[in-house]
């Protein structure tokens, strides 16, 4: 017996090896770079598993199902806050590039397959690779399931969606990256470096933080003698700090005194003020040079506090970082102005900290400031976010069995039976039940990290069990249309977003790094979001991402059923 032979006869009598072999493999292959490129741990797996599915190797199916229930319900708590925090006037009004990316997409693949004649199953996988997104491959292959066929073709059109989707996958994701980061740039003829340093700028970013990374800031505090700037007030000194510092402390004649914004400042006061290293180190300039510098804090006496909490005041939405220390109608401010906010994350990812970036329900902030300031600025922001390591496995699983449940129901649409599925069903009640959690931070939790463990293993378990089942099928796709797929998934790449394009910079009138931003979130694609954000040299282009990376995360998994249901009608016979 050959090597080759003894190793088939050991994954077909243990596929759970093959399985874990194939997580293994796949991520190792998936953390790979060429250049910006990288395919991922996911398509890394599906590769894996396709080669490894030629010895026979199959699990059963209901291994699949489960995983990517888990999944699918997951994707949708993660992205339930996000989702519905956008369906606002500005959200919606970027949004309308997630409608072209859905609107093109569904045209582009329903020609290809009345052209091409392809099967229902092959053109979910052209949709799902093209647009770069896994979790179309488990919605339409739960729709397959449900068609009125043999079982020997059910087969058949689910590893076709497979197959089609590691082809395709791989040559859209190349060519959103190259596009979205050097090609597009050039159309709309602008420096993109420039036009996002521009950007940055406008927003009340510093020249020497626009190529920072989005990590948490780092807080410093210095003391500064006056022997210049005589006669200027506290209001002067924090208007020109903008959102990244604050003064915190006076000491006058050796005794630490109250101030106001109107105190005005005297020859000898000592001041320690709070702030973003940027900000802070930058104070002699900022403040026309206020006097001598020290680091020595102990004087003051002064303990700062950190805390997290999850945005849910209605008054504080659509404000800036910088407002939220402004005087408002009635005189006050809504925090304060001693109290700082160190970071905003939104949708997962970390924001670019600007006095100008405008703040939306549902981020998570993390502020600054004593412990007398801090309870008070929470009360009037939102909630503080509780860090919890116990998952309510009740929640999930109720919530996994009413989408099952509401996947199971069908509508009739001009001879067309749709259905959400399953899947659809499953991410519906996940959106629902993340919204509610979002809203009540307190109450019924699945942690964070949690969530990325049931999105990884699940979507990757699921995708390593269909393509060791379509491994022996996979070879006769690739021969029967060659080099015409790969093409294909280019052109349903290219097509969405230059529509995308010439919408938001002609219509819409965005700025270059927000459009190139969320044209990737269309795509779902966060290696064409590192790229842009690579070529502006900041974080500018995350403004526009998290945006429609929320919107299309929930309406391309939903157009799984929907491009088979179209697809079996279009495909001729």
């Amino acid at each position: 017996m050959t090597l080759l032979g003894w190793v088939g006869d050991v994954l077909r009598a243990h596929p759970e090896i093959a399985l874990f072999l194939c997580l293994s493999i796949g991520y190792a292959i998936g953390q790979i770079k060429f250049g910006p490129i990288q395919l991922g741990g996911i398509c890394g797996t599906l590769i894996t598993a396709l080669f490894v599915g030629q010895l026979g190797v199959t699990l059963e199916a209901g291994v699949k199902n489960v995983f990517f229930m888990l999944f699918i319900f997951a994707l949708g708590y993660a992205g339930g806050p996000q989702f519905f925090a956008n369906l606002n006037a500005k959200g919606l009004r970027i949004g309308i590039l997630c409608l072209i990316e859905v609107v093109v997409v569904l045209a582009l693949v329903l020609g290809a397959t009345h052209f091409m004649r392809l099967d229902p199953g092959t053109a979910a996988g052209l949709m799902a690779g093209a647009a770069t997104e896994s979790a179309v491959v488990g919605t339409a292959t739960d729709a397959i399931s449900k068609l009125a066929l043999p079982a020997e073709q059910i087969k058949q059109l689910q590893a076709n969606v497979v197959t089609a989707y590691s082809i395709t996958y791989i040559f859209g994701l190349i060519t959103i990256v190259v596009v979205t980061s050097q090609i597009f740039p050039i159309l709309l003829r602008v420096n993109l470096r420039e036009e996002a340093e521009k950007l940055w700028k406008t927003m009340g970013g510093r020249e020497e933080d626009a190529g920072a990374s989005a990590a948490t800031p780092e807080l410093v505090g210095r003391v500064y003698e006056v022997t210049a700037d005589i006669g200027g007030t506290v209001a002067r000194l924090s208007a020109r700090l903008q959102a990244s510092g604050s003064m915190q402390g006076l000491i006058r004649g050796g005794k630490k005194i109250d101030f106001t914004p109107d105190t005005r400042l005297q020859p000898g006061d000592r001041l320690l003020v709070i702030g973003h290293r940027g900000a802070v180190v930058d104070m002699a300039e900022a403040a026309a040079g206020l006097g001598r510098e020290s680091a020595d804090t102990n004087d003051f006496g002064l303990v700062l506090q950190g805390t997290e909490l999850v945005l849910r005041n209605k008054a504080a939405h659509g404000l800036t970082v910088r407002q939220l220390s402004q005087p408002r109608a009635g005189g006050q401010s809504l925090v304060g102005n001693s109290v700082l906010v160190s970071q905003v994350e939104r949708g997962g990812q970390l924001m670019p900290l600007l006095p100008d970036l405008q703040l939306q329900l549902g981020d998570k902030l993390r502020i600054h400031g004593t412990a007398q300031e801090l309870a008070p600025a929470v009360s009037a922001l939102g909630e503080p976010m509780l860090k919890s390591t116990k998952t309510n496995i009740a929640l999930a699983s109720i919530g996994i069995v009413l989408g099952v449940w509401i996947g199971m129901f069908s509508a009739n649409f001009g001879g067309v039976a749709l259905s959400l599925g399953t899947g659809g069903g499953a991410l519906l009640t996940g959106l629902v039940f993340g919204w509610y959690q979002a809203k009540h931070p307190s109450r019924l939790s699945i942690p964070e990290d949690a969530l990325n463990l049931l999105k990884d293993i699940g979507l990757a378990t699921f995708i390593a069990c269909v393509g060791l089942a379509s491994g022996p099928q996979a070879l006769d796709l690739v021969h029967k249309y060659g080099i015409s797929l790969p093409l294909m998934g280019v052109a349903i790449a290219v097509l969405p977003a230059l529509c995308s394009l010439f919408v938001g910079h002609v219509l819409l009138k965005f700025e270059a790094p927000v459009l190139l931003g969320a044209i990737a979130g269309q795509q779902c694609s966060t290696p064409a979001l590192s790229a842009i954000q690579s070529a502006a040299g900041n974080t500018t282009p995350l403004l526009g991402y998290t945006i429609t990376y929320a919107i299309s995360n929930v309406i391309l998994p939903l157009m799984g059923p929907v491009i088979v249901a179209l697809a079996s009608l279009v495909q001729p016979h």
